[in-house]
């Protein structure tokens, strides 16, 4: 008799626990990335009443017999399956689609979430405003290059504060000069540069004419008074073929040092897409990389995780990289509030690299990630739990009777 009451005992406890873990799913249906959990039984050790026996003389085996002893529980388990994405219109609301986590830090430890709603905080860090929890990745460096292989940081996007320019490096020509010009005929054009402080300086380039098909090119540049001043390096020849298609260009770059501290510059003309057939000159720079002084206005997340910062001057350079984290075992990881998760000994250590890669998922922006709890599989649970919770219940009183028919027969 006892027996079957304990036997229902732990069926009525871990039923429940069947009952929280549900509970707690259905509590957090609206919870971002929030994963469900699943409970699976085992049966106990059982008690022989009756060992096995093998055949023998002609008469058959006979099979054990045993009495469970009840049930408890094999495991919690955590169900990573992807969850619905939901475009919330916020820039920095971050999903990601496939296997992966955030790798979020307090500053003192590092945690792994799929939850991506950050927000800038007032240092210019992404942070979980919720929590706190700085999302990590990599910097990128002075000239916009980005090393995943360093060490983690925050990500700071310091909206109007950084300033950044780019020297001109480039020049690049299109257009015509008039083929029926004498030997000796100039024909010059200006445009406008920039050096590595932002400095916006005027260049004059000079094509002569020196016989037919054939050009020579110098550069002078204008100095603080507005002359027009020779460049330190910075002359070469042009030569056409028979149709005006340019077919060799030779030269040195364009050299000199502007006033005020900024560095050598060095300019590369490209002179392809000049021709020289009869008709007016028309040749102009179409292209040049430079940029002069300008603020971080705004910024992109690309789904690598690169951020790029777009600039008041049109410049447009990557900031930084979100970082991303794979593990072996997912379901091994330790839960922990506010959405976050822990390395366990059973989940392997986190693989952190760029999203797209080594199986890390891509990340999807202005996007969050739903909780992938199923309402209508928990109800169907509740219902199946709790009708084997009241049925453990009714073992406990059918045996309470049992015991009290047998206290009754000392009467």
């Amino acid at each position: 008799m006892q027996r079957s009451l304990f036997t229902a005992v732990t069926g009525l406890r871990n039923h429940q626990v069947k009952m929280d873990v549900i509970g707690n799913n259905i509590a957090n249906v609206n919870t971002t990335a929030y994963k469900t959990g699943r409970v699976r039984f085992q049966d106990v050790l059982s008690q022989n009443i009756r060992g096995a026996s093998a055949p023998q003389a002609g008469r058959g085996g006979i099979n054990p017999a045993q009495v469970g002893l009840g049930m408890s529980i094999a495991g919690i388990d955590t169900i990573h399956t992807q969850g619905s994405l939901q475009n919330t219109g916020r820039a920095t609301d971050l999903a990601i689609q496939g296997n992966g986590f955030f790798v979020v830090s307090d500053g003192m430890s590092m945690y792994f979430t799929r939850d991506g709603a950050f927000s800038l905080g007032a240092d210019g860090d992404l942070v979980n405003s919720g929590n706190g929890f700085k999302p990590l990745g990599w910097m990128a460096n002075i000239d916009g290059t980005i090393n995943a292989d360093g060490p983690l940081v925050p990500i700071n996007i310091p909206i109007g504060e950084k300033v950044v320019t780019s020297a001109t490096q480039n020049l690049i020509f299109s257009g015509n000069i008039n083929a029926t010009s004498e030997v000796a005929d100039e024909y010059e054009t200006e445009c406008i540069i920039y050096d590595s402080q932002g400095g916006m300086h005027t260049v004059r380039l000079t094509f002569t004419k020196t016989g037919d098909n054939a050009w020579g090119w110098g550069a002078e540049y204008a100095d603080e008074d507005g002359n027009f001043v020779a460049v330190t390096t910075g002359s070469g020849t042009l030569t056409f073929d028979a149709s005006g298609n340019l077919s060799a260009s030779t030269g040195v770059p364009i050299t000199f040092t502007p006033a005020g501290g900024a560095a050598l510059l060095t300019i590369d003309p490209n002179f392809e897409g000049v021709s020289q057939v009869v008709g007016n000159s028309s040749a102009l720079v179409r292209y040049q990389d430079g940029f002069p002084v300008g603020e971080l206005e705004g910024f992109a997340i690309g789904k690598s995780g690169v951020i790029s910062g777009v600039y008041s001057n049109g410049l447009v350079r990557e900031l930084a990289q979100i970082a991303l984290a794979s593990f072996a075992s997912p379901e091994g990881l330790m839960k922990g509030a506010a959405n976050m998760y822990q390395v366990s000994a059973n989940s392997g250590q986190p693989r952190i690299g760029a999203a797209g890669f080594e199986g890390r998922g891509i990340i999807e922006t202005a996007t969050l990630e739903m909780s992938n709890v199923d309402l209508s599989f928990e109800f169907t649970e509740m219902i199946t739990t709790s009708r084997a919770f009241q049925a453990n219940s009714r073992v406990i009183t059918s045996s309470d009777d049992l015991l009290q028919e047998i206290v009754n027969l000392k009467r």
